[in-house]
């Protein structure tokens, strides 16, 4: 694609500013009903005013020319200036949600350039660093600024224009479409059980292969291992190769499992993937290389349903129509010498699968926060503080700080939260129901706990 210099589209825009700002008041509304909590207003300053309705006619050819024919076309040219100059005067900040899906993909400076003054100008931001995309996403996602009728449609074009192999994910579901960005790979879209396939992706591990614990000797005793034991029989899954894999399929104790790592939110879990509906079949759970709000978006390789990695339901797809939702077993964080103390007879993946990686987790890659967008975060607690996440038989999410939880414990208090009880488990954490039941917890950033649980009680110690 070739473009013109910024310069010259930069000037077009400071040439709308001020017609932007002279747009009618009774054409524009606040962008949400309810006011937004003081911390957001304190972090991004008050929002920009958003019209209500589809764009006019001039404006979805303005939009169509900028984002859809540049790319079709491989070129920029005047009708690109035009629509561009269009945009901005026109003031309209939901039109942002596409340029910030467009700047996930521009290579030349001088295209990324224009895309980031324009949103500047619509959402009446300075940028405060040189990641622009990231401050523009941020602001979109804390504000909450609602996307144009006919977004789904030009989001998709940009992003199977440069990843093809995501067509048949873009439909519409119970998902926020505008929250969802690329993050740098490609889809997992190999069969099912070619764990040992290369592709550029990032590779789930189908049925990996073992090891006793006695045989285990490239592990060391403070490695990160993730622990699951189902009907008697324990296994351990270790950090550095599901930082790798971030997704494996596999079968413990007599149950199937679907057991997806998102690198960025600190969180395995573990989903039963079977026992479901009569026709149904095992869902193959793969990374599409998409995020949403920082974590992964997964999806089940039989029929192209996206999952909510967080919450275990399908939100599009044939399993979305037949309301799926995958039940979660309890996943325990803790170091590997502790684990196979307490669960002599585990058995672990083999170092092979690590495909001879091993990665420096959170010191480097999030020691400076969240490297993708997440907009607003509950200020309740750190963004990358661990918690333990459970829901409640009331339906109550439910957050318990790690490090207060585990000092509680070790000193023999009781924790309970409604029919919740804490227990150690191999210098982790498990969440029993009063009865003593098994009830899927799991280990996970702040971040990502609050923003898919809005309405979470926290306990702090």
């Amino acid at each position: 694609m070739t473009s013109r210099p910024a310069s010259r589209l930069r000037a077009l825009i400071m040439m709308t500013l001020v017609s932007a700002l002279m747009i009618p008041a009774t054409s524009l509304q606040a962008q949400q009903a309810d006011p937004l909590p003081d911390y957001v207003i304190e972090a991004y300053g008050e929002p920009p005013a958003v019209p209500q309705g589809p764009l006019s006619s001039d404006l979805r050819a303005a939009v169509k020319a900028v984002f859809e024919d540049s790319i079709v076309q491989s070129s920029w040219a005047r009708d690109q200036d035009a629509g561009l100059f269009q945009i901005v005067e026109a003031g309209d900040p939901r039109i942002a949600w596409v340029i910030s899906d467009m700047m996930r993909f521009t290579w030349r400076q001088e295209f990324d350039d224009a895309l980031a003054d324009a949103a500047a100008k619509l959402l009446g931001i300075e940028y405060k660093t040189i990641r622009r995309w990231h401050e523009i996403t941020d602001h979109l996602i804390a504000w909450d600024i609602p996307e144009y009728p006919g977004y789904l449609d030009t989001k998709k074009v940009i992003f199977t224009r440069f990843l093809p192999d995501v067509d048949r994910l873009f439909v519409e579901g119970d998902i926020d479409w505008r929250h969802v960005s690329w993050g740098g790979v490609l889809i997992d879209d190999r069969p099912y059980d070619t764990t040992d396939s290369p592709c550029n992706c990032i590779p789930a591990a189908d049925n990996p292969e073992v090891s006793t614990a006695a045989e285990a000797t490239w592990l060391d005793d403070d490695d990160v291992v993730f622990g699951i034991t189902l009907n008697g029989e324990s296994r351990a899954y270790p950090r550095q190769i599901m930082e790798v894999r971030e997704m494996v399929n596999d079968t413990l104790g007599g149950r199937d499992l679907g057991i997806p790592y998102c690198t960025l939110c600190g969180s395995a879990q573990a989903y039963f993937t079977d026992g479901l509906p009569e026709g149904v079949e095992r869902p193959i759970l793969r990374t599409s290389g998409m995020l949403i709000r920082s974590n992964k978006v997964m999806y089940d390789l039989t029929t192209y349903s996206v999952f909510d990695t967080f919450l275990g339901n399908a939100v599009t797809g044939p399993l979305a129509d037949k309301g799926i939702q995958l039940e979660q077993a309890t996943v325990v964080t803790t170091d590997w010498k502790t684990w196979k103390e307490q669960h002599p007879e585990t058995t672990v993946l083999l170092e092979r699968h690590a495909l001879g990686r091993d990665p420096d987790f959170r010191n480097g890659r999030d020691a400076d926060g969240p490297i993708f967008p997440v907009g607003n975060v509950d200020p309740r607690l750190d963004v990358h503080e661990d918690i333990i996440g459970v829901v409640t038989a009331s339906g109550t999410p439910v957050a318990f700080r790690r490090s207060a939880a585990l000092v509680a414990l070790r000193e023999g208090a009781e924790i309970t939260f409604e029919n919740v009880k804490l227990e150690l488990d191999a210098g982790g954490i498990r969440a029993l129901d009063k009865d003593g039941t098994d009830l899927g917890s799991h280990e996970a950033f702040w971040f990502a706990w609050s923003q898919f649980h809005p309405e979470t009680a926290l306990w702090e110690g």
